[in-house]
């Protein structure tokens, strides 16, 4: 391990670029030091995780099309992802063989070493999101280890080794009430068992919905079909993910920030550009923030994002029309079933009465962000502009933008689990378990989502008057909650869902029926060579510009894995390409 790049990071690490691998870890300290490296992996602005495929910006919530999102996948000749993840796990294992050699008090070091344990986990899952089966390395590899020219262990036998790291993990990190408020950010007992639910809700519905139709049969291509003796079933899976997420829900201490009386109800918009006062109108500090369970911490004083996060977000997190007409009206209802929808007129109307989080993510291009309807119009710039659809993205741009942070200086946290994350899986893998909620585990879980949201809260009687469906609502919450934090393009695949959502035309505003019809300053149809598609709104079949159509839009389930890359394919023989590729 390079320990001189631990320089660059702030959790209490002392530089020992002169020291040998040989002659380190002989104290608790140093556990500590090369620990607390592993925590450069998390996903977050500074490393290689902000790809393209990390923030969702390719799926069918977005107006800016990828090219994984269209099922355009090349096999590379080489992968960072794969490598660099690689590089982790072996600085993983490199700890855990010397904390097997450590002389000392192992109490000393058991903290660290539950640490690199969840470390080691959450890339081995992130290889298996990723790829699906991959080798499962548990040792520090040598030129001649077997490792190097084994085939691919199967999905199942990567997942039985997360789980088995994640229970070493959790049995000797300490809770969240113990850290010090000088190492938050520190993996706690309750953010190793949030990942756990959210790793065994992910498998659990991917096996359900996928099945082996991913695998391969490891002979010709793929990861094969090897089960390990008492692999958990899906409902066991899905039965520990809900006791876990209750038990974090219930335990854990945290709690939602809702700060919408201080924050003119915009509180899902500041909690992700929060840094110290000046971040928010409010004067709130990231110790007002008890949501985030799992995360990558970053300090403009010590550790700064040093990407031009607010102006990549801005653009690629455009929505598309589909998300747009996601978010429900301040009753409860959908713009479909609701009275209080205003239309299409105006950039404006389609805002009014709905769910706060709409307002709190999107703003007009040709505006100040913070004051979006302080123009009466929105200007369509043509589908080669941020893909077309006028409006732009504000979760994760900072407050005051160029004046108050400038790019590669924002440097507010980046959340992998929060609060509200998990209480949508207790509330899914509910639904999975039993087919239904009661109503008092609505409240206890998605009905708080809702609130911070503005909206009511559901009961069984009220979805049924509303001609709503439980199931719907938690992926519809999922989807509207999470917008840009990893869920939707994961979520789409392990439901089954990508093939169809992924190959429909996303469009951008309506314009038929609007101001937009003969204002040419406004909107030009020449400026959108896909022209415009029908779609089904609440006022009937109606006119939106095309920004990326049906007819190039190719997702099929082989894309449901990313392939290997050819690097790999010809150092190891024995490695087999994913299915399709």
């Amino acid at each position: 391990m390079v320990l001189t790049a631990c320089q660059e990071t702030y959790l209490d690490l002392d530089p020992e670029d002169s020291v040998t691998e040989a002659a380190y870890y002989t104290t608790a300290a140093q556990f500590k030091a090369a620990s607390n490296y592993l925590y450069l992996g998390l996903g977050g602005w500074r490393t290689l995780w902000g790809g393209v495929e990390y923030f969702d910006f390719g799926t069918d919530l977005t107006g800016l099309a990828q090219s994984y999102g269209r099922g355009d996948d090349e096999v590379p000749e080489s992968d960072d992802f794969w490598d660099d993840t690689y590089e982790y796990i072996r600085d993983a294992n490199t700890i855990l063989e010397k904390a097997e050699e450590y002389d000392g008090d192992a109490s000393d070091i058991e903290e660290y070493v539950a640490a690199t344990y969840f470390f080691r986990a959450y890339h081995h899952f992130f290889l298996l999101q990723r790829y699906g089966g991959v080798p499962i390395v548990t040792e520090v590899l040598d030129v001649d280890s077997d490792v190097l020219s084994s085939a691919r262990n199967s999905r199942y036998e990567v997942f039985a080794q997360v789980l088995a790291d994640l229970d070493l993990a959790i049995a000797d990190l300490p809770t969240e009430d113990e850290i010090a408020t000088a190492d938050k950010g520190k993996i706690s007992k309750y953010a190793a068992e949030a990942f756990k639910a959210k790793a065994l809700l992910f498998e659990g519905t991917w096996e359900e919905n996928v099945g082996t139709t991913t695998d391969g049969d490891g002979v010709s291509n793929g990861a094969g079909l090897t089960v390990p003796a008492d692999y958990m079933s899906t409902t066991e899976m899905l039965t520990m993910a809900n006791a876990l997420a209750k038990d974090v829900m219930d335990n854990g201490g945290y709690s939602l920030w809702n700060h919408n009386d201080d924050l003119d109800n915009l509180s899902n918009l500041y909690l992700f550009d929060l840094e110290d006062a000046g971040s928010n109108p409010a004067g709130l500090e990231k110790a007002s923030n008890n949501e985030f369970i799992l995360y990558q911490k970053f300090d403009y004083d010590l550790y700064q994002g040093s990407e031009i996060i607010s102006h990549v977000m801005y653009g690629r997190g455009a929505p598309s029309r589909k998300f747009m007409d996601m978010f429900l009206c301040l009753d409860g209802k959908t713009i479909f079933d609701s009275d209080d929808f205003q239309g299409y007129a105006t950039c404006a109307t389609e805002f009014e009465n709905r769910d706060y989080r709409m307002r709190s993510y999107f703003a007009d291009v040709d505006v100040d962000v913070w004051d979006i309807f302080s123009a009466g119009t929105l200007i369509l710039p043509g589908a080669s502009d941020g893909g077309g659809v006028g409006w732009k993205n504000r979760k994760f741009y900072s407050y005051n933008y160029g004046t108050y942070r400038s790019g590669e200086e924002e440097s507010f946290d980046y959340p992998i689990i929060r609060l509200a994350e998990v209480y949508l899986i207790y509330a899914e893998t509910l639904y999975e378990l039993n087919g239904s909620l009661t109503d008092a585990q609505m409240e206890e879980s998605i009905n708080l989502v809702k609130e911070r949201a503005g909206l009511p809260g559901i009961t069984n009687a009220t979805l049924a008057e509303n001609g709503m469906d439980i199931y719907e609502e938690i992926l519809r919450e999922r989807a509207v909650e999470l917008y840009l934090e990893n869920s939707r393009y994961l979520d789409l695949k392990r439901l089954g869902l990508a093939e169809d959502a992924l190959s429909e035309s996303i469009c951008g505003p309506i314009v038929e029926g609007t101001e937009y019809e003969d204002d040419l300053d406004l909107y030009d149809p020449d400026d959108y060579i896909y022209g415009c598609e029908a779609i089904e709104t609440p006022l009937g079949l109606l006119d939106a510009v095309i920004v990326d159509p049906s007819s190039i839009r190719n997702f099929e389930r082989t894309h449901y894995l990313f392939p290997l890359p050819i690097d790999q394919l010809d150092l190891n023989e024995n490695l087999l390409q994913n299915p399709g590729y």
